[in-house]
């Protein structure tokens, strides 16, 4: 039930602790702004939909739009059905919503709470989105990661690509350590380190994965478009290949496989997924 923040303003002042939060929040605007340009994706994003627009066989109505972004946010973005693996989305959706909870408490302790001891729920909201984001991080990083889980890795390898989950987890993990250690030379280290964690993660946007968070819907709903309207993003259609018009079309296929093609199965779907 203790804001954290109330013991730090007795040597940092709230304006400077507020100053902070905006600075973080610039430097991921101006991250992810550097990203779409290095990486051209709203480019590549724009123009793909341009050319699904030209292979549409239907137009959808305002209707169906609506429908398809709500059924984007409610499966890909609240609940991230795309995930097969059950482990991995649980762990997800605790990584996704402790770092929001997490956030959004921190913005609001610190903005309205910044000298009162007396913050309500806030303060049990804030330790339990850090502890949350720590389950879910935690889970990953040892017990999912596909070049672990998959590859044989040690889990203590690093690589550029993990800068994103290793700050995540160290913001969370000194947040906790600072906020529950008691007074002292020990609790000013978990600070420092909280600190140190939480920059790295806002200002590395440009080599993280954060930017991703921004474009997933857009992608998600993009293709729920393209299935809808037919495009079905330049793939060829589900054929029946047992259908003479079929035949006619690819003649390679009766050739081939016959003129009655058995059952291929499930392919990669036989077996049920354990890592990505």
């Amino acid at each position: 039930m203790t804001n954290p923040f109330v013991e730090l303003s007795g040597f940092i002042t709230p304006a400077i602790m507020q100053a902070y939060v905006v600075l973080m929040f610039l430097l991921v605007i101006g991250g992810t702004i550097l990203d779409v340009m290095h990486k051209k994706s709203a480019q590549y994003f724009f123009e793909n939909s341009k050319k699904a627009q030209k292979n549409a066989k239907r137009t959808l109505s305002g209707g169906e739009k609506n429908g398809l972004l709500l059924k984007t946010v409610a499966n890909e973005v609240l609940t991230s059905s795309e995930f097969a693996n059950p482990q991995r989305r649980m762990s997800h959706l605790l990584t996704m919503y402790g770092f929001i909870m997490f956030v959004a408490t921190t913005a609001i302790l610190i903005f309205a709470y910044p000298t009162d001891a007396d913050a309500g729920i806030v303060p049990v909201l804030w330790h339990l989105g850090a502890l949350m984001l720590c389950l879910g991080g935690y889970w990953f990083w040892f017990f999912i990661r596909v070049d672990v889980s998959a590859e044989g890795n040690p889990w203590y390898r690093l690589v550029r690509a993990d800068l994103f989950i290793v700050s995540l987890l160290a913001m969370a993990t000194f947040a906790l350590l600072w906020s529950l250690s008691g007074a002292g030379v020990l609790k000013d280290l978990f600070f420092v380190l909280f600190i140190a964690a939480s920059t790295t993660l806002f200002s590395t946007v440009l080599w993280s994965k954060f930017a991703h968070m921004f474009f997933k819907p857009a992608a998600a709903f993009q293709k729920k478009v393209a299935h809808a309207d037919g495009s079905s993003e330049n793939l060829p259609a589900d054929y029946d290949l047992s259908d003479p018009a079929v035949h006619a079309k690819f003649p390679d296929i009766p050739e081939y496989m016959g003129k009655n093609p058995p059952n291929m199965g499930l392919g990669i779907k036989r077996e049920s997924p354990h890592h990505y």
